[in-house]
């Protein structure tokens, strides 16, 4: 680059990354976030998550260094070289998934999901949920303890931990994955197209209320949930060479 790299340093509450950011200012100084080059995020990947929404509107990329206790999306830190580091870091765009939830009520609530759009029961019995997959209809009944879809970048998240399947990055499909399935018994989700767009339909929501949540931001008494990938955003994220999500996702696959 002909000019400086202006850098916007953005921490966690933990003290730990609330340490990195001072060593780093102290090195590198630090810029707003509207007139940065690019993003340096210290933390775990929720608080990666809550900066990518954050920047969604943003054109500088976000380049993530591990202070939190998981760090799928993070790179190693360390406060050493970090400018060759950021010149040699590869570059993978992202696509959210995009919720609409309509709630017994009538309102309708939208949100945003760079990992997973779930629905969760919310009462001692089971949730029963019709899916539709574009306009038509696949399964009439799942009891379930809840359900969800996840994009490759999240497929390692909650996805993982209900026994859903590992996405490359560049495959273009989203997983759609139940929890504790008890009907049909040994359902064990889908692969789907990444243009699909799912619908849920809550059977019974007073009997069996179902919340629906979006990378943390849940709606309650949900009635339908609407969901499809939103290939208007694309959020950028920086990795260090062999170390990008693609060689994350198949390493986690043989760990």
């Amino acid at each position: 680059m002909s000019h400086v790299m202006k850098i916007a340093f953005v921490a966690s509450d933990a003290p730990n990354a609330q340490e990195a950011l001072a060593a780093l200012e102290a090195i590198h100084g630090n810029v707003d976030m509207h007139e940065a080059d690019l993003i340096v995020a210290l933390g775990g990947d929720g608080f990666m998550l809550q900066t990518l929404h954050a920047t969604q509107h943003l054109t500088a990329p976000v380049y993530g260094m591990n202070r939190g206790t998981v760090g799928f999306l993070m790179n190693e830190y360390s406060p050493y070289e970090l400018m060759a580091r950021l010149a040699d870091a590869e570059e993978e765009i992202i696509n959210p998934l995009s919720m609409v939830a309509v709630c017994e009520d009538g309102t309708t609530h939208k949100a945003l999901a760079i990992n997973e759009v779930s629905l969760l029961r919310a009462g001692p019995q089971a949730a029963k949920l019709k899916i539709t997959v574009d306009g038509r209809e696949r399964l009439d009944e799942l009891v379930c303890d809840g359900a969800l879809v996840a994009t490759p970048a999240g497929s390692t998240a909650y996805n993982y931990s209900a026994h859903g399947p590992i996405l490359p990055i560049g495959s273009d499909v989203l997983t759609l994955t139940a929890m504790a399935a008890f009907r049909p018994r040994r359902w064990r989700g889908a692969l789907l197209p990444k243009a699909a767009q799912v619908r849920f339909d809550v059977i019974n929501p007073q009997k069996r209320p179902v919340m629906a949540d979006a990378d943390g931001r849940s709606v309650k008494n949900v009635v339908s949930v609407e969901i499809r990938s939103e290939p208007s955003i694309g959020h950028k994220i920086l990795f260090d060479p062999g170390h990008g999500l693609e060689e994350r996702l198949i390493r986690e696959q043989f760990s």
